[in-house]
């Protein structure tokens, strides 16, 4: 039967053990651009970019990049997400804009 307690009730803990999830599922990440907006697509889809701690961009299969942006949108249902956000993945903080911008900021 079913508590009616989250797993995990402190929203801060659950962002930051996302985070460690997320890192372990892409090594060598430090932070993850999440949109709603996929370069391919006309319509809204879930995207993600992951990049390391130089800004090097890495690579990621449809299916991770798919699964790291459900995860993330499911985390903060309530953000603006008609713009991008970057999640930094050592911290779990979300903070609205696109990893370039992220970058330049370092």
């Amino acid at each position: 039967m079913p508590s009616g307690t989250l797993a995990c009730p402190d929203a801060a803990d659950r962002h930051r053990r996302l985070a460690v999830q997320l890192a372990d599922l892409i090594p060598g990440a430090t932070i993850l651009q999440v949109s709603l907006a996929h370069p391919e697509r006309q319509w809204p889809h879930p995207h993600a970019r992951a990049a390391d701690s130089a800004g090097t961009r890495i690579t990621l299969t449809r299916t991770k990049a798919n699964i790291a942006a459900r995860w993330v949108l499911r985390t903060w249902p309530d953000a603006d997400w008609t713009r991008p956000h970057t999640l930094d993945l050592a911290t779990g903080q979300l903070v609205v804009g696109d990893l370039d911008a992220t970058r330049r900021s370092r």
